[in-house]
């Protein structure tokens, strides 16, 4: 059975995102086809990318990237939950991201995202990104609005039609996890 993370990748105090991922969480641990976890950047404590050799060279000197990359690495597709600022995920979530290079490999992402027109430029952004990490991201993405499906633009309140979206995403997920394992290869740590 595949185990998914479920990302949450803001940091900001008072942020909507824990919501959001709480969310989505609830939702995937209705399904048996998969192990579900949430992974909260903000629990790693990141700073600006401090490796002095690239990820891709996996020679990881900082205790913090060791504890990042043996999480990711333990996972077989991931759910980026991202706000959307400034027509980009948020800087932290990026960050995060490139910390790692191998452990990200060969694995699924799908996407949920808020924001002024639902963090649809966030998701575009992001797609750009896995597909230089070799991670197989997958059509079918959530997107809030921050207008509709927050009241006062700060209390989740997602409209009904978005739970059948969220499990059309992690069919998807789940589906290219599966099919991915016999590429995959485990990251070393």
């Amino acid at each position: 059975m595949p185990k998914i993370a479920i990302i949450l990748g803001s940091t900001r105090p008072g942020r909507n995102g824990e919501a959001v991922a709480q969310w989505v969480l609830d939702l995937a641990k209705q399904r048996s086809d998969a192990e579900f976890e949430l992974v909260d950047i903000a629990d790693y404590k990141l700073p600006h990318l401090d490796e002095a050799m690239p990820p891709s060279m996996g020679q990881y000197s900082q205790p913090h990237t060791h504890a990042w990359a043996e999480k990711i690495a333990s996972f077989d597709g991931f759910v980026f939950v991202t706000p959307e600022y400034n027509h980009s995920t948020s800087g932290a979530l990026k960050n995060a991201i490139d910390f790692l290079f191998k452990e990200w490999n060969d694995k699924a992402a799908g996407f949920v995202s808020y924001g002024a027109v639902g963090g649809a430029r966030a998701v575009e952004h992001l797609r750009l990104v896995m597909g230089e990490l070799k991670v197989a991201d997958v059509r079918n993405q959530v997107t809030l609005s921050l207008a509709t499906d927050f009241k006062n633009y700060s209390e989740f309140a997602p409209a009904d039609f978005h739970e059948p979206e969220v499990h059309a995403m992690l069919d998807q997920v789940i589906s290219w996890s599966n099919a991915l394992a016999s590429v995959r290869v485990p990251a070393a740590a």
